[in-house]
């Protein structure tokens, strides 16, 4: 038998000594590992506006919890959700890709009229599901808004557990829908919870938590709020089962010139679950092991209906939700990971909804299947290590109305003849508009459009029409 010497014995020690050091001074991890595999957190508000919490410039609402992830982590300052409007983003997050491969209805939000009885095609490949095989748990609580009605809620589309509503939108205290339906899930079966929406998506979120401590999670908190309703904790409830709401659909709002003080109540209580999320994570002696993620589905309402005012903010940006100026989709957003993000970093870089999916999966040594169709681009080098992302163009199209952004240029298009050109670098606020200075750089993004467009739709734009 042959025995190592002492002096060879004692080389490899050094080695191995070397190497546990070096692992333990660099943070690292091994995607893959499951021993390693880091958790997520993805907390999705509902129609959050860029100047709606402090960090992102808010002089009104007071959002401590969410500040201290910035503060300890990376702020995106060009974050953007990939529609304008709840569904749209909902569905680019989930696959990774741009919504509109789904077809036309994933361009705005799922009605629950004429799509009640459909959703998220179930074939659709979700990052839930990718997680899932990489052996993770997978969570989600709060509002889905990709299908109304089984089968096309989340447990059949990758998420072991789910409570929440399959709408856009619910009393924030009885779970009634604007059709005057009950719309709270356990899974498959309705199940109303009594409490304040955000305070049973975070209670669930926590509880997922608890429950999951020991293996790798996924979880998606996804809160309901901002979105009308405008309710408070403290606002009386409104909507009633069996009454439509499709015209009384904005809660009890005493001054319809100032809304802003329910929405700041709904903030501030989505600012303190968000305390509560991370502080049982510190608790159970996860943080440093967790990847939370915090953005917003669509850039918030500034008046609504020419009826609502002085609803949300969305800082120095022009328009609001709906619309394809910035202030439709440039959305805040914060990446909080301690001792793997470097804190108090920001970020100028051009970030979209849809690349979530490759960056979790990436994250946690998931394989993506062959077959898989990505529009999304994996974010992990930027948020660990500050390296900038491939040069693209980016897309956005509600209807008619559709913009594509490049470098510092985004062209503004409403139909086939109207088009507006910005150079953001200069003019965040989307004023001036360079268009007729800058015909060749029309011209070449109006190609990159035209091609993106049959490319995710199957058609050429300009057969579109403007109202």
């Amino acid at each position: 038998m042959f025995l190592p010497s002492r002096q060879t014995l004692r080389f490899f020690a050094v080695v191995l000594i070397f190497y546990i050091t070096l692992a333990s001074l660099t943070g690292c991890f091994s995607p893959g590992s499951k021993a390693k595999q880091p958790n997520i957190v993805f907390i999705m508000i509902d129609d959050l506006g860029y100047g709606d919490v402090e960090c992102f410039g808010s002089q009104y609402n007071q959002t401590p919890n969410i500040d201290r992830l910035a503060a300890n982590g990376l702020k995106f300052s060009d974050f953007h959700s990939n529609g304008p409007m709840c569904t749209p983003t909902r569905a680019a997050f989930m696959t990774g890709m741009y919504q509109h491969r789904l077809g036309s209805k994933f361009e705005g939000a799922l009605s629950g009229i004429s799509h009640h009885n459909s959703g998220m095609p179930l074939e659709a490949i979700t990052i839930a599901e990718v997680m899932k095989e990489a052996g993770y748990a997978t969570g989600m609580y709060g509002k889905w808004h990709l299908g109304y009605l089984p089968p096309y809620l989340p447990n059949n589309q990758g998420f072991d557990d789910f409570r929440g509503l399959g709408s856009g939108d619910g009393d924030h205290h009885t779970h009634v829908d604007r059709w005057g339906r009950e719309d709270w899930w356990h899974n498959d079966v309705l199940d109303l919870e009594n409490g304040y929406s955000v305070n049973l998506i975070t209670n669930n979120s926590i509880q997922f938590i608890r429950d999951h401590q020991d293996v790798p999670f996924f979880l998606y908190v996804a809160h309901l709020s901002i979105h009308f309703p405008w309710q408070g904790p403290d606002d009386p409830p409104h909507r009633v089962a069996g009454t439509t709401y499709e015209n009384d659909k904005w809660g009890i709002i005493p001054d319809r010139n100032n809304v802003r003080p329910h929405v700041r109540a709904m903030i501030e209580s989505v600012d303190k679950g968000v305390g509560e999320i991370i502080q049982t994570l510190k608790g159970l002696g996860l943080e440093e092991n967790t990847l939370v993620i915090f953005t917003s589905d669509n850039g918030g309402y500034i008046h609504y209906d020419n009826n609502f005012h002085n609803i949300s903010s969305n800082g120095p940006l022009r328009g609001q939700k709906g619309q394809v100026y910035e202030g439709g989709h440039r959305v805040p957003a914060i990446a909080y990971w301690p001792d793997k993000i470097k804190p108090g970093t920001i970020t100028d870089e051009t970030v979209l909804t849809m690349d979530m999916y490759p960056t979790f999966a990436s994250l946690a040594g998931a394989k993506i299947p062959d077959n898989k169709k990505l529009d999304g681009v994996d974010i992990l080098p930027l948020l660990l290590h500050g390296e900038k992302l491939p040069q693209r163009a980016v897309f956005w199209k509600i209807g008619y109305r559709s913009a594509i952004r490049k470098g510092q240029w985004k062209l503004v298009m409403h139909g086939k003849n109207e088009r507006e050109l910005y150079n953001l670098n200069d003019d965040i606020g989307e004023t001036n508009d360079l268009s007729e200075n800058h015909p060749k750089v029309v011209s070449e993004m109006l190609n990159a459009y035209e091609a993106w467009h049959c490319d995710v739709t199957g058609y050429a734009s300009r057969w579109e029409k403007t109202p």
